[in-house]
């Protein structure tokens, strides 16, 4: 089997990796074995100095499809191995680009979601249909989505499933920036090679820290608020 017969592709492009979701027949659905490669790539891959940014994409024409329910629904014991957990990527100090390419549905969505920030094509489209499949999140997705569109949002695009298009995703939020289906990577790389011009050690701390702060709870969130409040008294 060639590296590009491979379900997920690495490439090392200077001081950045690329890696890609690699089946596209399946439209990038998430298997255990390919969720299996995708976390220890990205582990070793933050383990490595040499690696300033990594870029997440998928092989056209999707993102990534979600969970492989051939699969989840096959094979005994397949749910548990998917999930849940605390985000595949969460953990990750060395930024993630996810390059959105096209669909990114459900499992895809949280995948998404647990990259750091996320450019889209024109083709991109999101959706959390957990729901119209009758089962719920299990890397995040309830805590990312509300922290990128916000919980009014959230609750609205999962409860309903319908799709946001790229230019609705990047008007709510949740993308950084729209470009033409052709200038995706080369723009996705021209951000991850700005990263790489940073001091390495500040960028994993500053990335660690922001992983930290998406980990506190909602009711933890509201000690915090009541905890720093300033009594206006005080101000006289």
């Amino acid at each position: 089997m060639t590296e590009r017969d491979a379900i997920l592709i690495c490439e090392r492009i200077g001081e950045v990796a690329v890696l890609t979701l690699n089946r596209p027949e399946a439209r990038n659905a998430i298997s255990r074995e390919l969720l299996r490669r995708l976390l220890a790539e990205v582990a070793s891959l933050d383990d490595d100095d040499s690696i300033g940014a990594i870029v997440l994409t998928g092989a056209d024409p999707a993102f990534c499809a979600g969970v492989d329910l051939k699969e989840l629904l096959s094979i005994p014991g397949a749910g548990r191995e998917v999930g849940p957990r605390t985000g595949p990527l969460f953990e990750c100090r060395t930024p993630i680009i996810g390059a959105v390419n096209g669909p990114a549905y459900t499992g895809g969505f949280e995948l998404a979601l647990n990259c750091h920030w996320l450019i889209a094509s024109e083709r991109a489209r999101f959706a959390d249909t957990h729901a119209r499949f009758g089962f719920t999140p299990g890397w995040g997705l309830s805590v990312l989505l509300a922290e990128a569109v916000g919980t009014r949002r959230a609750r609205r695009l999962s409860a309903t499933g319908e799709a946001l298009d790229a230019e609705r995703a990047h008007e709510w939020g949740l993308v950084t920036e729209v470009v033409a289906h052709e200038a995706l990577l080369p723009r996705a790389l021209e951000i991850a090679e700005q990263i790489t011009r940073q001091d390495r050690g500040a960028i994993r701390a500053l990335t660690g820290l922001f992983n930290e702060q998406a980990r506190v709870s909602g009711r933890e969130l509201w000690r915090i608020e009541h905890d720093t409040w300033i009594d206006p008294d005080s101000l006289r």
